[in-house]
């Protein structure tokens, strides 16, 4: 069975984007390092993307406005906005939670959780998400767009690895 994996940045301070929805604060302390994060092994174990509308068009028009950046993968944007679908891009009006029980039972890789914060919210209130690979960013950004929110119970996790570079932690975990 596929896993589902949010893969995701974060500030120290629990933040995936700032009071204006930017992502400019994502890299290490060391602008000029280029580090190997973990993100081209990650993205050989996955086949399908998921993502908000507010992910998708922050890619299309402001993280890579030339090309899609997930072309070898599935995607699916959920969204309430009637967009017309490509053979590899999808808008889809259901339930993030219906979307990922769905796709978790058919053939394929891992499916990656990639934003935004509501999306991943509402797979960790219904205890879909198996594996958490989140990037800690070395700032404090004070306010902004919280990955984190109330859960209506605990969730246990079980570190699997960490890795550290350019001042960023990756830390992995997976459900107990």
């Amino acid at each position: 069975m596929r896993n589902i994996i949010l893969y995701i940045a974060m500030s120290l301070d629990g933040y995936i984007a700032d009071e204006n929805g930017g992502v400019d604060w994502l890299s290490g302390q060391d602008p000029e390092d280029k580090s190997d994060s973990s993100y081209p092994e990650f993205v050989q174990s996955i086949d399908t993307v998921i993502m908000g509308w507010e992910t998708y068009h922050q890619v299309i028009t402001e993280l890579s406005p030339r090309e899609w950046v997930y072309e070898e993968l599935m995607t699916y944007v959920i969204t309430h906005r009637e967009e017309a679908s490509s053979e590899k891009i999808r808008f889809i009006h259901e339930s993030p939670s219906a979307l990922i029980r769905n796709l978790k039972e058919m053939d394929g890789k891992d499916i990656w959780i990639c934003g935004g914060a509501s999306i991943a919210q509402q797979l960790m209130r219904d205890g879909l998400i198996d594996r958490f690979y989140i990037s800690v960013i070395p700032v404090l950004l004070g306010a902004g767009v919280r990955l984190f929110a109330e859960l209506p119970e605990k969730m246990e996790l079980r570190l699997v690895e960490t890795k550290s570079y350019n001042g960023i932690v990756e830390l992995r975990y997976e459900k107990r």
